[in-house]
């Protein structure tokens, strides 16, 4: 059987993380230009709240992933799953786990890495007013709905690795009269 309080920590880190990513994609840096003293223009920054929000959501579903992966021993580790349904579907989750887990990292690293990037003089070198790199939107967006889909999956290879297992843990029932009969020689 699945345990009750892995499935709760794993389910509790991955949503933190899916919500903070949406909140990294609702307060990503604005940009706009201005002017200083010396008639110079230059790029100024609205909060950097999503570079951190990103951060927290990267970390957080990596613990989760962590936690599930411990629990079920990366699917390799550990005693022999017994075969049929509940190991394939193990597999099968397993592999879109880690395949929607690497999507979701990636995006909110590359979405935290862009949203830090601000540039100030660019205009100082070139004619004309500066171009203000920004965050393109969606980034975090897409880092959102691959963390919910690794949420998922992660959830769904735990519960069915857990079936697996408890299914080889099960002793074969005896049967009485079939089978080979041993001779004594």
């Amino acid at each position: 059987m699945a345990s009750i309080v892995v499935i709760s920590l794993v389910l509790i880190l991955d949503l933190l993380a899916f919500v903070l990513a949406i909140g990294a994609e609702r307060r990503r840096s604005m940009a706009y230009v201005n002017v200083d003293d010396a008639g110079r223009a230059y790029c100024v920054y609205s909060t950097d709240a999503s570079t951190w929000y990103g951060v927290g959501a990267l970390s957080l579903l990596l613990a989760g992933q962590a936690l599930a992966m411990g629990a079920s021993r990366c699917f390799c580790c550990g005693r022999a799953l017994s075969p049929g349904r509940w190991r394939a579907f193990s597999g099968v989750c397993f592999v879109i786990c880690w395949l929607t887990f690497v999507i979701a990292e990636l995006c909110l690293l590359a979405g935290s890495v862009r949203n830090a990037y601000h540039t100030k003089y660019s205009g100082y070198f070139i004619n004309g007013p500066p171009h203000c790199h920004m965050l393109r939107k969606g980034v975090f967006a897409a880092g959102a709905a691959f963390t919910f889909l690794t949420a998922l999956f992660t959830e769904l290879h735990y519960i069915f690795y857990a079936k697996a297992r408890s299914a080889a843990a099960a002793t074969p029932p005896i049967i009485h009269g079939g089978g080979i009969g041993m001779t004594r020689i």
